[in-house]
């Protein structure tokens, strides 16, 4: 284990209650300060990625807890790690960087615990500024989450307490005395490194800090000074006088997300955020928690009610807790599902890059998506058939817009004949777009994601075509298939790298690909009729793109491997599964053309 520079940082040391804390600052000091406060078994390098990127914007402080990093301990230890001391500490600091200004707090894990004390009790009131948490509640909001699910005992309420008691099993190993201490100074503080990276798919960037097991010993104190006093005898007024920021990591391992169900009566002025993560995001999401904290930091620093009320209210649709500030790029953007789509992550908050190779109908998505809610909508104009103009295109985005978070695949377009009328031209046109398109997006964003080491999601449009086959529909339905195939092998190969990949499967959706689908060994004029009928089939079916769209968030949020929309695609689903003969038969049967 090496040490983790903090680049550019400037030190001092902060005379309270005995002990002497080390302070780094970065950034400029006329700028609002940024206050980061780390958890248990950590020191303040593990905001390191995080705070070298808001220095750009920020004055940000950290500091290392007592009894951690280059802090000094409390003799004794018993009682030297209270809530109440610890909020002497942060108080300290806080007039020693920012005296004249109340500051923006951010604390993660135990950092986030005890920041939840600072901003719910009397005196540290007019001192911070907001506040940012992530994974680490309140006690005293979990010692009212366990007594309401205890005297008013449910099914639902006993299996809560019943996960999280699961989930908090290494509290109850922390109050053994001596043993975590003799575990720490010998052999799980030599292999902790190694189990961060296996378990929770942390860098290994020489991270943790040296000081490790001695960090780890002493913070066992956190536990034992403050965590059976506070879940029995709770306080009744624990209330945030600052707005909060909460960041949940959908992963994490320690905490049930439904500790936070009460949080609004404690919090008014919350927002909420989720993370597709394990516990550690300081060091595996630092991109994502850096745009969120500059986000709400912003928001409340310019002040006046109009700015508290949108940073509390973010985004109006669907998961915008899960999606909002991410970058979302969907090709096939200017018409029919693509359009839809990126209105739907418009709505959520997220910023929307539209693509298409009709210039004119990616440019109206852009301008549409901010006006239903994207903070930020550019458009762009490519083929995404052709691997040189993709390659451009992936360049352009990391560089002027950063990495995407998430990428839908989504250009498509039809071809209807039989096998012996479609020439290798129009198979060709097919599997290019179809097929190739998908491929260039998944390997060109899909290695920006992977080389950024932030997670991800792939989402890839297929078809209902993709397992029910047919007699009209050959080369449609092979590039298709391909399509699922790919996302399967895809979705097994990125796991291991935070990266989901969805197959959306819709069927009959009334969109614009029936009327310009191409029909293979006919004439212009029977092709026009078809495409007619078509179109005017599909509109009476009536599907609107909006329901594919929700399915493609609630694909990410859920992180689902192959999703059939439409009735017909999951009754197709089911039937290729379990009666895949009755398919067949039906394959065979001439299309109403």
């Amino acid at each position: 284990m090496t040490t983790v520079d903090l680049l550019g940082a400037r030190e001092r040391w902060v005379r309270t209650g005995g002990v002497e804390l080390c302070v780094a600052e970065l950034g400029d000091t006329g700028r609002p300060t940024v206050l980061l406060v780390h958890g248990y078994p950590d020191s303040k390098e593990v905001w390191s990625e995080v705070a070298t990127r808001l220095a750009d914007r920020f004055h940000v402080v950290l500091y290392d807890v007592r009894g951690h990093g280059r802090s000094t301990a409390p003799k004794p230890l018993r009682g030297g790690f209270t809530l109440e001391k610890l909020t002497d500490d942060f108080l300290a600091v806080a007039d020693a960087v920012s005296p004249d200004k109340p500051v923006h707090l951010v604390g993660h894990d135990w950092g986030s615990v005890q920041s939840w004390e600072f901003v719910t009790v009397e005196r540290t009131q007019g001192r911070i500024a907001s506040f940012t948490s992530m994974s680490g509640p309140s006690l005293d909001h979990f010692g009212h989450w366990i007594k309401k699910r205890m005297t008013r005992p449910t099914p639902r309420r006993a299996a809560q307490l019943a996960g999280q008691g699961a989930k908090s099993w290494y509290v109850y190993m922390l109050h053994t005395p001596v043993l975590p201490e003799l575990a720490w100074r010998g052999p799980l503080g030599k292999r902790w490194p190694k189990i961060l990276q296996r378990l929770e798919k942390v860098p290994a960037d020489g991270y943790p800090t040296l000081s490790l097991p001695s960090d780890a010993a002493h913070g066992a104190w956190l536990y034992r000074d403050n965590v059976r006093a506070r879940l029995r005898r709770p306080r009744a007024d624990a209330y945030a006088h600052a707005p909060v920021q909460l960041i949940v990591p959908s992963g994490d391992i320690f905490l049930s997300q439904k500790l936070y169900d009460d949080l609004e009566s404690w919090a008014p002025q919350l927002t909420r955020r989720t993370l597709p993560a394990g516990h550690w995001v300081p060091r595996t999401r630092p991109d994502q928690l850096t745009a969120w904290i500059t986000e709400f930091v912003t928001a409340h620093e310019d002040g006046g009610p109009s700015a508290l009320a949108s940073a509390a209210a973010p985004a109006p649709g669907k998961h915008a807790e899960r999606f909002a500030g991410q970058l979302v790029l969907v090709t096939g953007a200017g018409s029919g599902i693509g359009r839809a789509t990126a209105f739907a992550f418009a709505e959520a908050g997220a910023k929307v890059i539209a693509v298409d190779r009709d210039a004119e109908g990616a440019a109206r998505t852009a301008e549409l998506s901010r006006l239903v809610g994207a903070p930020a909508a550019w458009a762009e104009t490519v083929d995404v058939s052709d691997e040189q103009a993709m390659e451009k295109l992936a360049e352009k985005v990391a560089t002027e817009y950063g990495v995407v978070d998430v990428l839908v695949n989504n250009a498509g377009i039809g071809l209807s004949g039989s096998f012996l009328d479609t020439s290798s031209e129009d198979w060709k046109k097919v599997l290019d777009v179809n097929l190739w398109g998908v491929i260039h997006g998944c390997r060109l964003f899909g290695r920006q994601m992977a080389e950024r080491g932030q997670g991800g999601h792939i989402v890839n449009t297929a078809s209902a075509a993709a397992y029910q086959p047919s007699r009209a529909l050959p080369a449609y339905s092979t590039s298709k298939a391909a399509v699922l195939m790919l996302s399967e092998c895809l979705r097994a190969e990125l796991a291991g790298q935070g990266i989901g990949v969805s197959a959306i499967c819709p069927g009959f959706v009334n969109t614009n690909i029936t009327s310009t689908a191409r029909f293979a060994g006919v004439s212009a004029d029977e092709e026009k009729r078809r495409q007619k009928k078509s179109a005017r089939l599909y509109g009476l079916r009536n599907y609107p793109p909006e329901k594919v769209a929700d399915a493609v968030l609630r694909a990410v949020a859920r992180n689902q491997a192959v999703v059939p929309v439409t009735p017909e695609a999951r009754g197709a689903h089911l039937m290729s599964r379990f009666t895949p003969k009755a398919l067949r038969a039906i394959a065979r049967l001439e299309p109403p053309l």
